[in-house]
């Protein structure tokens, strides 16, 4: 357990160089979870019978990551970077990777952004395929919590989004700073169970969609437990009651969406199927 709570003094964050460019695990955890997002797609494309080719599919993938670091870098710099206003007056560094001439990487990124560029990104494609907006998503829900496994995972091991102080066992010192392990709570609580429950219940869907809006739903919970674990954003720390996260905050507004959605997609197919 000692080596454990102490692995961050025994490990790199850096995989390998690359030339003059430091390939970081996070990098590499990130790359696993979009293959992994994309092979479930697959996986379920093919026993569940989705009305999708594997060629759309891969050109989905192109719409959906490129909204996703679109919205995931533009969220961040709008719900966390203290630094907002430079930004929006300098667009243009929003995605420069170099700092003072130095390849630094960009770092930052915001889950709820990116879920805003996602859609965004998967509208276009479907009013481009003419596929169903709905069914895309669904298989969405089934997919990208896996892929979040590796997400936070690539979190942990890049030494960001650390845990409260604490003193259970299985902390990890953190700067001389016991602190739990949170990005493994959210590896397990938003990718590994949502996707075990989604699995599961799949089998069970009424009507199109229902898979996203509970998907929507479970993550906000999730996120919303995992943030009692998870040390506040220095710049912002509690924004409400001296308890409250911005990320709890905005998993809230995704619970209330998720529900406002499987209530009208709900009453929608009832009418449908009447």
């Amino acid at each position: 357990m000692e080596f454990w709570q102490h692995i961050y003094e025994h490990f790199d964050p850096i995989a390998f160089p690359l030339g003059p460019i430091n390939v970081h695990w996070y990098g590499i955890m990130y790359v696993l979870a979009l293959i992994a997002a994309l092979y479930t797609a697959k996986w379920y494309v093919k026993h569940d019978h989705y009305p999708i080719t594997e060629n759309q599919l891969d050109s989905y993938f192109l719409y959906a990551e490129i909204g996703v670091i679109l919205g995931a870098r533009v969220g961040y710099i709008l719900f966390y970077d203290p630094h907002t206003s430079y930004y929006l007056t300098h667009p243009w560094q929003i995605f420069n990777p170099f700092h003072g001439g130095t390849f630094t990487g960009i770092s930052g990124m915001s889950f709820h952004g990116a879920v805003i560029g996602f859609v965004i990104g998967t509208w276009l494609f479907v009013r481009k395929s003419k596929l169903s907006f709905w069914k895309l998503m669904d298989l969405v829900a089934l997919s990208v919590p896996v892929g979040y496994i590796f997400g936070r995972i690539g979190n942990f091991l890049n030494q960001e989004l650390v845990g409260r102080v604490t003193d259970v066992p299985w902390g990890i010192y953190v700067n001389m700073t016991l602190r739990h392990p949170s990005q493994l709570y959210e590896a397990f609580l938003e990718g590994g169970l949502i996707a075990l429950i989604l699995f599961f219940y799949r089998k069970r869907q009424r009507f199109e969609g229902e898979l996203i809006a509970l998907y929507t739903i479970l993550y906000g919970v999730a996120r919303f437990i995992a943030e009692f674990w998870r040390e506040p954003d220095i710049q912002l720390g509690f924004i409400c009651c001296g308890w409250v996260t911005m990320g709890q905050l905005l998993s809230s507004l995704m619970i209330v969406a998720g529900g406002v959605i499987y209530a009208l997609l709900a009453k929608r197919g009832s009418i449908t199927s009447a």
